[in-house]
């Protein structure tokens, strides 16, 4: 699995809207990039709702919001058309894009489920891995993108 401070390695494939997604295109704002097993399960249908009911303030953070698993492109398009989401959902049944960030598990051949905070460089700046606690994403996220201030000092 790849790690802070790895490049992020770049793709290009469409989405279920048809838009083509390259991820080098986006330098210059975060991407928040999540992995998730399979499409219409319990527990990545939890988690896809949470980032798309957050979609507006990880934006409002200079963010843009990706998702991705090993199901089939209509598969995919399905599962974005049920859940309302308008986030870039990928469908990576070659499993090209899921090897190249490490996420593969090996027996399986499912994603694991893991999120990568990309900076505005393509640098990989957080890796955020939690298998059950899919709510965990979306809070590590938010902190990782909106780090609380530090008091500021009033001095002597």
């Amino acid at each position: 699995m790849l790690k802070v401070g790895d490049s992020a390695p770049d793709f290009e494939v469409s989405d279920c809207r048809n838009r083509p997604v390259k991820l080098s295109a986006y330098r210059g704002k975060k991407v928040v990039l999540f992995f998730f097993p399979r499409a219409f399960t319990a527990g990545c249908t939890e988690e896809v709702r949470h980032f798309r009911d957050n979609q507006s303030r990880l934006e409002a953070l200079n963010a843009v919001l990706m998702g991705v698993s090993v199901d089939t492109f209509d598969t995919q398009c399905a599962f974005a058309k049920a859940e309302n989401i308008d986030f870039a959902l990928l469908g990576d049944a070659s499993r090209a894009i899921s090897e190249s960030y490490g996420v593969v598990w090996p027996i399986y051949r499912r994603d694991r489920r893991v999120t990568f905070v990309i900076d505005e460089r393509g640098v990989i700046e957080k890796v955020i891995h939690h298998e059950r606690q899919v709510h965990r994403h979306l809070d590590d996220v938010l902190a990782t993108l909106n780090p609380p201030q530090a008091p500021v000092s009033a001095g002597p």
